[in-house]
């Protein structure tokens, strides 16, 4: 568990978000309660087109199946400007005792459940202010972060035509890092993640006989153990790059060697040419130890590329923040997790940045992705200000 650090003084936000933001902390309890799986999201797309629809945006309907697509036209000549927020949860049992906790094995354990309250209220605010608007905002709710296709399937779908976005922005709310900061990064923010199996074949029989086997067990644990040497060994230390095997399966008792053994995971890289090497050298390593154990092998991967910032945009987005949160709480940083953002930001030029969430008490603090995960609210009306004070620098006729 990691531990709280004091909060920074917190910036006031305007008039309006300050009276959205007890309505905006009940619908993220809402959802949070109610947490659904990546593309289950049926009753979080209708809470979002039924508020979408009560405030008089244009254009709401369902995209990718279960997520959201709406528009806020505004009365003055500008861009259009796309805001995405992903909305689904992950399959964990919650166990932070909230009294909005989730309790039917989904739960929001990485802040997706902000990020609907921040777009949604963003949404309402601006279409209530839409005479002073300059162009247009396309609001994006993203199902199936998690489990990946979301953003593919809403770009499909039409969300960045009709009207043409011009650049596409989203904040990433985060628990490692005060409230009242925020991290802005030109180029890359968020990791390639490459997903791999390994499967090793061998030739199994009873465990009291080895001798006659060539058992892909033993052979799995070389090869999980050699792997831990592609990034010490293969990697330029001024590089970076991440390989973990998450899980391992083979065999069904323990008196029989079974014929394979497979295992997956997980690489982690900025650098398509870092990539490049630690995919060869997986290879290679997995072909030489599987050779020595008399198995073969079958390495599969597939690569969900990484979250690359365009520096004007980013440049905007640090410009905004710093206007807001201050010069000092802003810095750049990036983080080894991965998100379907990047299909946006290959699409369209725009940034995504990362939002200070921590909870303020020690004993709250856990990791993204963590059973007992939670974030400070008090983020959610910052995250609400710094998202039009970003749009509405994006579309800025200078812009």
């Amino acid at each position: 568990m990691a531990k709280a650090t004091a909060p920074v003084e917190l910036p006031k936000v305007r008039g309006a978000v300050e009276a959205a933001t007890e309505g905006a902390i009940a619908l993220r309890r809402d959802i949070h309660r109610h947490a659904e799986l990546s593309t289950e999201e049926r009753r979080t797309q209708r809470v979002i087109i039924e508020r979408l629809r009560a405030a008089g945006l244009e254009d709401v309907r369902p995209c990718a199946d279960t997520g959201v697509s709406a528009l806020v036209r505004g009365a003055l000549p500008g861009p259009t400007l796309l805001w995405r927020a992903d909305i689904d949860a992950l399959p964990l049992q919650e166990e932070t005792r909230l009294p909005f906790a989730s309790t039917n094995g989904a739960m929001h354990a990485c802040g997706h459940d902000g990020h609907v309250a921040i777009a949604v209220t963003m949404a309402e605010l601006l279409q209530a202010s839409r005479e002073a608007l300059r162009g247009n905002v396309r609001f994006a709710f993203q199902p199936a972060e998690e489990h990946v296709g979301g953003a593919q399937r809403m770009i499909h779908d039409g969300v960045l035509e009709d009207p043409q976005v011009a650049r596409v922005f989203g904040l990433h709310l985060w628990a490692a890092t005060p409230v009242g900061a925020a991290h802005v990064q030109p180029g890359p923010i968020f990791a390639a993640a490459t997903h791999f199996r390994i499967i090793i074949r061998g030739r199994g029989g009873h465990a009291a006989a080895p001798h006659q086997t060539a058992d892909p067990v033993v052979t799995a644990a070389h090869v999980i153990v050699a792997l831990q040497t592609v990034v010490s060994r293969s990697v330029d230390p001024a590089e970076t790059a991440v390989l973990t095997v998450g899980r391992v399966q083979g065999g069904v008792r323990g008196n029989i060697i079974p014929n394979e053994c497979w295992m997956s995971g997980t690489i982690r890289t900025y650098d398509p040419g870092v990539l490049a090497r630690v995919l060869k050298r997986v290879d290679e390593i997995v072909a030489g130890v599987t050779a020595a154990w008399q198995c073969e092998y079958q390495f599969d991967h597939s690569t969900l590329g990484a979250c690359v910032n365009d520096p004007d945009s980013a440049e905007l987005v640090a410009a905004a923040a710093r206007g807001f949160l201050g010069e000092s709480h802003v810095t750049p940083a990036r983080a080894m997790g991965a998100d379907d953002m990047n299909l946006f930001l290959e699409a369209r030029p725009g940034a995504y940045f990362m939002l200070g969430a921590m909870p303020r008490e020690a004993e709250r603090v856990y990791p993204h992705h963590h059973p007992r995960f939670d974030f400070d609210e008090a983020a959610i009306p910052l995250g609400i200000e710094l998202g039009l004070r970003v749009l509405e620098a994006a579309a800025e006729p200078s812009r």
